[in-house]
């Protein structure tokens, strides 16, 4: 009797969902699928010369056009997690960062807008785009951490109810204080822009207007850059020319020159800059899954806070390099997000 060949690879040390057979999430780093999680399966460890690799296959992406020939690539570990969880049914609201599936993938995005027809406006950070998405299209944004998803799904987080109640009270309160400087901070910003065109005779019409007159030579703003080891970081700088439509010459306050001479100046398109954000003022603690920006190597990054170790200690997940590092409660701020000529914050803390 001869010996039938397995038709799965024989199961290994590793995690569950990365034992051959199992149903997985892929991320790419390559420029375009950022942000981007695509259904697979695992197929087996290439070799043991590559201990952190794995083939996998997608579910929904084929390597010829007529969709006959799945397609197989070696991932990384830190790129594969298991299926993210999904409420059965949710109602999604203004602000909270969801995946929305499109052209077969999820897309981490931000719920910009609620529609008359039940629809969402989610806007994408690393594209710059706002596209129109059903309920069914959308699941609650997660991250994958240490072998957890963050935020648990529903039911999963065991916490004290009086525990729980004073952290929803805090957090709302911190809500409300957020609210009310945004709020201010953009009315202050929309008067000053109708004041200006007032006094140079122009009729405040589209945000375009308001946009050049809010990226001026000489403006404070931040600017991003998608280079790989940069994505996700904010740079303060000064606008020291208006180059063209929609294009600035921008001096860094803190990078400098290679030789040292003088301060870094280059060259951003609109998609890229921002103005510098309002301060928004945290009247107690940050929480656990607050969205912030850690300040760290001249930038401001955007991260998650993962652990809460004291009163004014945390550790802050990066989802661009999947790292988790220490700050303090000073070198920590809110994460806001610059959408339509609005400053719109996200209050991740009260995703579960």
């Amino acid at each position: 009797m001869t010996k039938r060949k397995p038709t799965t690879a024989p199961a290994t040390n590793d995690p569950p969902h990365l034992q051959p057979g199992s149903q997985v999430e892929i991320s790419s780093n390559d420029p375009g699928f950022r942000g981007s999680w695509y259904t697979g399966v695992i197929i087996k460890r290439p070799s043991s010369k590559k201990p952190n690799k794995f083939l996998v296959q997608y579910t929904h992406l084929f390597e010829d056009e007529a969709g006959t020939t799945p397609l197989k690539e070696t991932i990384d570990a830190v790129d594969i997690r298991p299926l993210a969880p999904r409420e059965s049914t949710r109602k999604f609201k203004f602000s909270e960062e969801v995946d929305a599936y499109y052209n077969d993938g999820w897309w981490e995005g931000v719920i910009t807008k609620e529609l008359e027809n039940g629809n969402f406006h989610v806007y994408f950070k690393r594209s710059k785009e706002q596209l129109e998405f059903g309920e069914e299209q959308l699941r609650l944004h997660r991250e994958w951490i240490n072998g957890s998803w963050t935020p648990p799904l529903a039911g999963d987080e065991q916490v004290k109810e009086s525990d729980r109640a004073v952290t929803e009270a805090k957090m709302k309160f911190n809500k409300v204080v957020t609210q009310e400087k945004l709020k201010r901070d953009n009315a202050a910003s929309k008067k000053k822009s109708k004041s200006v065109l007032a006094g140079s005779g122009e009729k405040l019409g589209s945000g375009k207007i308001t946009m050049d007159k809010i990226f001026c030579k000489g403006a404070h703003v931040e600017v991003t850059s998608d280079e790989d080891g940069f994505e996700g970081a904010w740079f303060a700088g000064t606008i020291v020319k208006v180059v063209g439509k929609g294009r600035y010459l921008v001096q860094y306050e803190s990078l400098r020159t290679d030789d040292d001479t003088d301060f870094l100046k280059e060259e951003f398109d609109d998609l890229h800059i921002r103005p510098c954000p309002p301060e928004i003022v945290m009247a107690d603690r940050f929480q656990k899954l607050d969205e912030v920006d850690a300040f760290y190597n001249d930038g401001w990054w955007v991260g998650v806070i993962s652990k809460v170790l004291s009163d004014s200690k945390y550790e802050v997940y990066f989802k661009a390099t999947k790292e988790e590092m220490k700050f303090e409660h000073s070198e920590l701020r809110l994460h806001q997000d610059w959408i339509n000529g609005k400053w719109v914050a996200a209050f991740q803390a009260l995703k579960s």
